[in-house]
């Protein structure tokens, strides 16, 4: 069904870009074929030529929404027709200086390695043919550290389109603490990284808040839903603070935990003080936000939370989940 839309869409798009006259409602529905197919010539019922406008408003709408410059022209007559110009719909010319041309070289070389390294290179391609410096190598070395963006799960490349187009989509998801996955109905947002982690930003039609999923974590194939979205989408800004609440990187209290001496450098670095303690252990504290029980984990038994109490819970309550597997 995407497919036949999409390709109702070109072709009407194409059309109203083609014409050298306004066309109207009865000649764009006897010119493009899905109109045809889908409710007969333009003299057709009376039913048929309501579910045709309705659906040619819908269509002009979109192909609006996607930055088409569509006229409404009345004639002599009194009827209405309707037309894109080409000079009305006609991107100005690329210029891209070469520290632009390197930005987009590098930012190309992030996904060099994940699943948009096609779209990337052949955004590239175009932009060559467009303008781009030819003393710029977009995949030159640009510094001794080169950026990379792993994607490893099999959930991005759906997620990411259900972003794109809106689109509410299903999956199984086991949480940390849990020993076997639950399906989630959500409205995906946005995807963002942090540390090393990808996450989806959405709304949980099951729970009527808005969560974050780490993407390891979700099993199976993302299924895609029917319907409209039931929720506002937030900013880019709002989403990338929800994630990165939820990633642990805002705290607003303190947490006292027990670390094995030589280990768990990264905790190191966050600490806002360390004291010794001997026999091979240290005492930490470190900042304490949503997700902080995630990372701990990880560190397995070099790490021991003293306070507060329902960190250590749930700390607990996530070695159990990983010990029932």
């Amino acid at each position: 069904m995407a497919i036949a839309k999409a390709e109702r869409l070109m072709n009407l798009a194409l059309c109203l870009l083609g014409t050298r006259r306004p066309l109207s409602k009865r000649e764009l529905r006897d010119s493009i074929e899905a109109y045809v197919e889908a409710f007969g010539p333009g003299n057709g019922a009376s039913g048929s030529d309501d579910s045709f406008n309705r659906m040619f408003e819908r269509d002009k709408d979109d192909l609006r929404e996607l930055g088409l410059v569509i006229e409404t022209v009345e004639s002599l007559d009194g009827e209405i027709g309707y037309m894109a110009r080409r000079d009305s719909n006609r991107l100005p010319p690329i210029t891209l200086d070469a520290e632009e041309a390197a930005a987009l070289g590098l930012a190309a070389k992030v996904w060099q390695q994940a699943r948009l390294a096609g779209a990337a290179s052949g955004a590239l391609q175009k932009l060559r043919a467009a303008g781009l410096p030819e003393d710029v190598d977009p995949y030159g070395s640009h510094g001794a550290l080169e950026p990379r963006i792993p994607v490893h799960e099999a959930a991005f490349e759906p997620l990411m389109l259900a972003c794109r187009d809106r689109r509410p989509v299903a999956f199984d998801y086991r949480k940390a603490t849990a020993a076997h996955p639950e399906q989630r109905h959500v409205e995906p947002w946005a995807l963002e990284c942090w540390r090393g982690h990808w996450y989806l930003a959405g709304w949980d039609r099951d729970r009527g808040a808005e969560r974050v999923f780490r993407l390891s974590r979700i099993t199976g194939k993302v299924r895609s839903r029917g319907g409209r979205y039931t929720a506002e989408v937030p900013d880019v800004v709002t989403v990338r603070e929800t994630v990165a609440s939820w990633a642990g990187e805002i705290a607003d209290r303190s947490a006292r935990i027990r670390l094995r001496a030589g280990a768990g450098y990264p905790l190191r670095a966050k600490a806002t003080s360390v004291r010794e303690l001997g026999d091979g252990w240290d005492e930490l504290e470190i900042p304490y936000g949503h997700g902080l029980d995630a990372w701990l984990v990880e560190f397995g038994p070099d790490v021991v939370v003293l306070e507060p109490a329902e960190l250590r819970a749930d700390v607990v309550d996530r070695l159990r989940a990983v010990a029932k597997g």
